[in-house]
């Protein structure tokens, strides 16, 4: 909805919080508007028949999510599914195999550049829980929001918190992992790398990413400790095999 707001009034100026607390404006935390529930549906409709593996769906094995209410209406759109059941439609559905559903973990690490701007706020932890039962919020450390403020986030500080995401997710055992994220915190995070990329892969990474976009990459990992050393020296650990709407 802020997008459509910002449009529609022409600036960014109905995103800021006025004389009133930012958590009061009803662009607060702003949720996904029915262009984005379809745009979200749609996406999981691509999955649920895109062959991967063995099987005739795209299965991820964790799904890693920002905090923010729009990213947990998009991931549950597009991941949330009974537990134990493929996707509907799917020969293993019929068949009734058992599959196992990807955990859904929230990370605050993966929000949106915060600060200033209202919609990029979060609600409280134990709120959140309330709306979205399945998720695991339990590496969320602070009920309340105590990263928005009047102040927007920092370039620096949003590219460090940035890598330091992609440091913890390399670390991580699952092999295939779907991030729902925003499109600032992309653009911080995908500019850091390419530096050795050929063009049209360099391109590719640093452009702006489109609403409800997937984008496939490839993180070449190598031991876990030396982690912070790689991404320090290696600018480009990062691959662009392809990238889907």
């Amino acid at each position: 909805h802020h997008n459509v707001a910002a449009r529609n009034s022409g600036c960014n100026g109905c995103l800021l919080r006025g004389n009133a607390p930012a958590i009061d404006h009803p662009l607060y935390d702003a949720s996904l508007t029915s262009t984005g529930v379809k745009q979200a549906e749609i996406l999981r409709n691509v999955l649920a028949t895109r062959p991967s593996g063995s099987r005739s769906f795209t299965a991820f094995d964790l799904v890693v999510v920002s905090p923010l209410t729009r990213a947990l209406e998009t991931a549950q759109l597009i991941f949330g599914r009974d537990p134990g059941l493929a996707p509907i439609g799917s020969p293993e559905r019929a068949a009734g195999l058992p599959i196992r559903a990807p955990q859904l973990l929230v990370r605050e690490e993966c929000r949106e550049r915060y600060g200033h701007f209202v919609c990029n706020g979060r609600q409280p932890v134990s709120q959140l829980e309330e709306n979205f039962p399945a998720f695991d919020f339990s590496e969320v450390l602070d009920e309340n929001d105590v990263l928005h403020g009047d102040e927007i986030e920092s370039a620096s500080h949003c590219r460090d918190r940035a890598a330091r995401f992609l440091e913890w997710l390399s670390c991580r055992p699952e092999g295939c992992v779907a991030v729902v994220t925003h499109g600032s915190f992309l653009r911080h995070l995908f500019g850091q790398f390419g530096d050795e990329l050929q063009e049209e892969d360099r391109e590719s990474l640093h452009r702006e990413a489109h609403n409800c976009e997937l984008r496939s990459v490839v993180i070449c990992s190598h031991k876990k400790e030396q982690t912070k050393q790689r991404m320090m020296r290696h600018r480009s650990t990062l691959r662009v095999p392809s990238t889907n709407r």
